[in-house]
């Protein structure tokens, strides 16, 4: 038998998308923040001559939001003040008040190993290998650190951290200390009426001093240096004016870039083909960057409407009603892809008159149950409802995951005990047993 081979040719279409450069660039755009943007902007002005940056003005001529109290809110205002670091704060005040001996250098080791919490995070025995110096020296030095500020810190625990800042408090309760000392494992599992009973004392006391501990920090040194969420600047403004509420881009709020036409067309006078060529490539790069902005600002300002638009009830009533709303709902609404919607709410900001809102939190998932107009009911007014309950529950005898099912049930929101659950520790709200009070 021979082996034979045939060759033909034929043609076929196939039609498919191709993630360019700069379509990957446009859709990363659109996800980005207000500050992400500019960012992103000035780093583009940087390769490019022919852009020019107009930065927003934050203080001449821009909308302050209103808070809930309806007082304005200046967002310059909103930037914390620059503060040094835990360390940093702590050095100073070794070097202020302890003298510069023996004793004074083992703190100063010691400090080395607070950790941004402010706790100590090496072993007192292994600081006196690492320095020769004997145990009590070191228990001296470890001593002298956490009576500095703030209290609480060289702590090796949690438990310690407690009781260092129940210590220099002349508003703890006078039992509180020896229970931290004697009782804390008892104390976190909530075994009062022992604890009570060992002290020979009212459990309304040991109440008291549980409650005392709430207003103390398990991280004295976090509060140091931190920079995180200066500001927000919102990427659409909201205005109710009778029935109608109107949606607008806060284009003050946003980087403006220009062309630098006069730089332009002085370089094009030159005859170098290879000038030429690298100032067409930058326009281009200008267009696009211009283009760029301008749909992500319309494709945010088009998810913001549609969203009011669906969630009318909660800018016109009082209570803020939120209804079940998908991103699949606005995605088949505006005819894009559901992605391209997440993009668009995520880390997108929505200020009105009484506060100023992410636009991701718009959505909520339908639950079971329907409300008197019959219409579906949503996970966040769920929630709602369910915390105005535990609100106002007998705190001596808080209601019971089972008991608040049945509650939420003769109000027609059908849910199981698991998923009233879940929705509690969302709240961040302990169980029943955590709940209760003996006060």
């Amino acid at each position: 038998m021979k082996f034979q081979q045939n060759f033909s040719q034929a043609q076929s279409q196939k039609q498919k998308l191709a993630l360019t450069q700069k379509l990957q660039q446009s859709i990363q755009v659109l996800q980005y923040s207000v500050e992400e943007l500019s960012e992103f902007v000035d780093s583009e002005a940087m390769e490019n001559p022919l852009i020019e940056v107009i930065e927003p003005n934050y203080t001449l001529n821009y909308s302050k939001p209103m808070s809930n109290s309806g007082t304005e809110i200046n967002y310059l205002n909103q930037i914390p003040d620059t503060r040094i670091s835990l360390f940093e704060h702590l050095i100073d005040q070794i070097h202020l008040n302890y003298r510069d001996t023996y004793l004074r250098t083992l703190v100063l080791y010691l400090v080395e190993y607070i950790d941004l919490n402010g706790f100590l995070t090496t072993t007192l025995d292994e600081a006196c290998d690492q320095t020769g110096a004997n145990a009590v020296q070191m228990l001296d030095a470890l001593t002298l650190i956490q009576q500095l500020d703030p209290p609480g810190v060289g702590a090796r625990d949690l438990q310690e951290c407690l009781m260092l800042q129940t210590e220099r408090d002349d508003a703890a309760p006078e039992i509180a200390y020896l229970v931290l000392e004697e009782h804390f494992q008892e104390l976190v599992d909530r075994k009062w009426p022992e604890i009570a009973k060992a002290l020979t004392v009212p459990v309304s006391d040991i109440q008291r001093v549980f409650d005392f501990i709430q207003t103390l920090t398990p991280t004295p040194g976090a509060s140091f240096g931190s920079t995180d969420g200066l500001y927000i600047i919102p990427d659409v403004l909201v205005k109710v004016t009778g029935e109608e509420i109107l949606v607008s881009s806060n284009r003050r709020g946003m980087p403006e870039v220009k062309f630098q036409q006069t730089y332009f067309d002085q370089m094009t006078k030159s005859k170098d083909p290879e000038v030429i060529k690298y100032l067409e490539e930058k326009k281009q790069d200008f267009q696009w960057l211009q283009k760029t902005i301008q749909q992500r600002g319309d494709t945010i300002l088009r998810a913001a409407g549609a969203i009011v638009e669906h969630q009318r009830d909660f800018f016109m009533q009082e209570h803020r009603p939120l209804k079940p709303l998908t991103m699949k709902v606005i995605a088949d609404e505006l005819e894009v892809h559901e992605s391209t919607v997440s993009r668009a709410v995520n880390g997108k900001y929505m200020e009105t008159k009484f506060g100023v809102f992410e636009l991701k939190s718009f959505f909520s998932q339908k639950v079971g149950g329907q409300n008197e107009d019959g219409e579906d009911i949503s996970a966040n007014t769920i929630k709602k409802r369910l915390r105005e309950l535990i609100n106002d529950e007998d705190k001596g005898k808080p209601l019971s995951d089972q008991k608040l099912v049945e509650l939420l049930k003769a109000e027609s929101f059908e849910l199981s005990r698991r998923t009233v659950a879940k929705y509690r520790e969302a709240l961040k709200i302990p169980s029943s047993s955590k709940r209760k009070r003996f006060d």
